[in-house]
């Protein structure tokens, strides 16, 4: 019997010539992204030899995107989101509209009508949150309020991306398309656009709703089946069912559909779990996303066009960069987030192969237009990690020069000086730190709260909190505290073990009697931070255990 095998030929193609590129890239010293993305277009239909399928490709990148946004919805939650709103949505919105202007001024300079040069803009004003997802995990900047403001930019970003995908056809008309479906131009778009967020709204309400009751416990459910693999196919079936069921039924993007279904399973105690049972798949098929970005590639636009393909790189590598850097410096955000954020977003990625896609289809741009917008794509993925390797100097060169002009990172003149004497140090004031922080209000004890969000600084100054606004691993942030004359050091976030030991070590050196408390991830961090000795270690699973044990026991020895 004859069966077809496309299917297993294009990823056994795609896979192993991206292992291959990616060693090599890796020996060159060079991001194994690059890598793949070179195996793309060796094996694309712009290179001589084989040719693999692009439509199965695109469609398993579009999975390795899914789960990737899952994972990343699985480490963030809604109150993180919401915490960086007021960085976030204006300046993704102004940034995409700096990026657009950028492009529709060089596009009509070239002489392209202006539905072209408006998808054009459009398709380079956003990033890709792939790209970004991988340079931040590299990095280990995931759990960073500087991580956590880049993903929630490229979120507001994806949602204003979806509403231009939805409003681009009946608009095509207008902007001189010549689709046959595109002709509706005088269609008024007010009632599509008030669907389109009605969809959005809906969605968000189903998920906030039913989704974060219904995710932790059908989660809780099958890991009482005591199955490995049930458990791992819980977790992938919910992702992609999700992402597929928002993008069928409420039109939103497979993507942001597989975010939220995470952000819900967030809440579930088996979190950690799901994300360590989505890793390899999550990193397998996101390196078929670089694949299929080389396979639609056509490299001859860097012989034919290479003037055009610089300026598409330079809008997005420079343009992009300083539009967000000079932002993220306007709403009062200091310079490490501003360089962070304008690394982010040194690339163009996922949504601007849809929107240009949606353009040819449309008649409103060629496919040369597109091969040029991959272009700009190609190289500034390959490049992007360079952009966060060349802010390192910037950070260090001007990093204490910004800190001494932020007026959060050091405590208000006004704060009484019998505060800072014998007083608590509370790193990081979320779920754990608030709570901890309310008893030592009702307690009457003095603290001062080490917090990297900027909002939750103002908000704590404006209840008359001690709040100083940075990184507890800096010296100079703990100076700001007052470390030499504290109690005690209470770090109720979980930073990374290297950042947590520096904090650690800083304090001590300047006040050895200082009591030390921290939270540990899990079991196991808890017994690698208790044999290094540096303070008294939480850990979720054991302090569970031990107050469900004291219940135990008040409740036998009432029986008794």
């Amino acid at each position: 019997m004859q069966h077809g095998v496309d299917l297993i030929t294009t990823l056994a193609a795609a896979l192993g010539l991206a292992l291959f590129m990616g060693l090599i890239a890796a020996k060159l010293r060079l991001s194994p992204l690059v890598g793949y993305l070179f195996a793309g277009i060796a094996i694309g239909p712009a290179t001589p030899g084989f040719v693999a399928d692009v439509a199965l490709a695109d469609q398993l990148a579009e999975i390795g995107i899914i789960l990737l946004m899952f994972g990343v919805g699985l480490h963030l939650s809604l109150e993180d989101l919401l915490s960086v709103r007021r960085i976030a949505a204006p300046g993704a919105v102004v940034q995409m509209a700096i990026a657009t202007a950028l492009g529709v001024g060089v596009a009509t300079y070239w002489g392209w009508h202006f539905g072209a040069a408006l998808i054009f803009g459009l398709s380079l004003s956003c990033a890709s949150t792939v790209v970004l997802l991988r340079a931040l995990e590299e990095r280990g900047e995931m759990d960073t309020i500087n991580g956590r403001i880049a993903v929630g930019w490229l979120v507001v970003e994806d949602l204003a991306t979806v509403l231009l995908l939805v409003l681009l056809p009946p608009a095509a008309g207008l902007l001189g398309g010549g689709a046959p479906d595109a002709m509706a131009g005088e269609t008024n778009l007010w009632p599509i656009v008030g669907l389109t967020l009605a969809k959005v709204a809906a969605f968000v309400i189903l998920m906030l709703v039913v989704g974060r009751w219904l995710f932790p416990r059908l989660l809780f459910w099958v890991a009482g089946v005591g199955s490995r693999e049930l458990f791992t196919l819980c977790v992938v079936a919910t992702a992609i069912g999700v992402a597929y069921g928002s993008a069928k039924l409420f039109d939103v993007s497979f993507a942001l559909g597989a975010f939220f279904a995470g952000m819900m399973m967030r809440e579930s105690e088996f979190s950690h779990r799901a994300a360590d049972e989505s890793l390899p798949l999550r990193d397998a098929f996101s390196v078929l996303f670089f694949v299929s970005v080389g396979m639609a590639f056509d490299p001859r636009a860097f012989v034919e066009e290479p003037w055009r393909v610089l300026a598409v790189v330079g809008i997005v590598m420079v343009g992009k960069t300083l539009a967000a850097v000079g932002l993220t410096l306007a709403l009062r955000y200091p310079l490490d987030t501003a360089l962070t954020v304008g690394a982010s977003l040194a690339q163009i990625g996922e949504f601007s192969f849809i929107l240009a896609g949606l353009g040819v289809s449309l008649g409103l741009i060629s496919p040369d237009g597109r091969n040029l917008i991959l272009a700009g794509a190609l190289v500034s993925i390959a490049l992007n990690s360079l952009v966060f390797v060349s802010i390192e100097p910037i950070r260090a060169r001007l990093g204490q020069r910004a800190r001494s002009l932020d007026p959060l990172a050091e405590l208000p003149p006004d704060v009484d000086d019998s505060r800072l004497a014998g007083q608590i140090v509370l790193v990081g004031y979320g779920r754990v730190g608030s709570r901890i922080g309310e008893k030592l209000l009702e307690w009457g004890a003095p603290f001062v709260v080490i917090e990297q969000n900027r909002e939750l600084v103002e908000a704590l100054r404006s209840r008359d909190i001690a709040a100083v606004c940075g990184d507890a691993s800096e010296p100079a942030t703990l100076a700001q505290a007052h470390i030499a004359r504290a109690r005690a050091l209470i770090v109720s976030t979980t930073p990374d073990s290297c950042d947590l030991q520096k904090t650690i070590t800083t304090a001590r050196r300047v006040n050895p009697a200082v009591d030390v408390a921290l939270r540990a991830r899990d079991e196991a961090e808890a017994e690698l931070l208790e044999s290094q000795n540096i303070g008294r270690v939480f850990s979720p699973e054991t302090e569970l255990s031990l107050g469900m044990l004291g219940y135990l026991f008040e409740r036998l020895g009432k029986s008794g």
